[in-house]
């Protein structure tokens, strides 16, 4: 009886330290409050470059935090591909009130704010590398495996999708943010590579799982829920709260911070 009331009594010491950034985001951050979604920003974070600052071709992935309560747990993700000369984008994501939940469509904005929540950059391929994804990536869009499904937890969802493209093409890497819950949903397998490169995944549905990589660092899954240590560019990476410390890596020959 002892070892049970233990076990019982760690499981909801987990359990509230999992949720201790969640809640403390809910109750610090007014997400959606007093604001209808249909009214929420939608104005360019200036991330996309012009196609007369950049024509050659473009790719680049984003994250946002999404909206309402949900926002206090995690973020959006979805990737932007622009052909070089072209004035339009294409944006691929997965939404939760579309059928089917997978989404190609052209843009002029793909840095626009996910409902009020400003996008971050979380990789920026460009020129002859880009012309080298976008096949690449469009292949991978057409093959994704549940383009009809969406579950917020423990995925499929849109951070599932991102990542399995990520993992599928050649070339294109990102590190998701921790707080991109369902990047660690896994179709088939236990293992799988990390999306930032150089680095492995381990995950048992979603819900209990390993990544070691040489820009995510090392990332604990429990209950859909990570937390993590980044060695390379020191950071504490908490469930809901998010990163704290150096900015991320961000992959690609244009973004700023990326891969050195």
């Amino acid at each position: 009886m002892r070892r049970i009331l233990r076990l019982l009594a760690g499981m909801v010491v987990t359990l509230a330290l999992l949720l201790a950034g969640p809640l403390w985001m809910l109750a610090t951050e007014a997400e959606g409050e007093g604001r209808h979604w249909a009214s929420a920003s939608r104005e360019p974070a200036g991330l996309a470059p012009a196609p007369g600052v950049a024509p050659g071709a473009v790719v680049q992935l984003y994250a946002a935090r999404t909206w309402g309560w949900r926002g206090a747990f995690g973020v959006h993700t979805w990737i932007a591909t622009r052909e070089a000369g072209a004035e339009a984008w294409r944006m691929h994501h997965v939404l939760s009130w579309r059928r089917p939940a997978l989404v190609s469509e052209a843009t002029r904005v793909p840095d626009r704010a996910w409902y009020g929540n400003p996008p971050a950059l979380l990789a920026d391929y460009r020129g002859e590398a880009a012309e080298r994804l976008i096949p690449r990536i469009e292949a991978a869009v057409a093959a994704y495996p549940a383009p009809a499904a969406y579950r917020a937890w423990p995925g499929p969802n849109s951070n599932t999708f991102t990542a399995w493209v990520v993992r599928e093409v050649e070339g294109l890497e990102a590190v998701l943010p921790v707080t991109a819950v369902g990047k660690d949903y896994l179709f088939e397998g236990l293992l799988a590579a990390a999306p930032g490169g150089r680095g492995l995944t381990a995950s048992a549905g979603g819900v209990l799982g390993l990544t070691l990589g040489r820009d995510e660092g090392i990332e604990v899954n429990l209950l859909g829920l990570s937390l993590g240590l980044d060695l390379r560019r020191p950071a504490l990476k908490l469930p809901g709260v998010g990163r704290l410390g150096m900015a991320p890596t961000i992959k690609g020959e244009g973004g700023g911070s990326g891969d050195r």
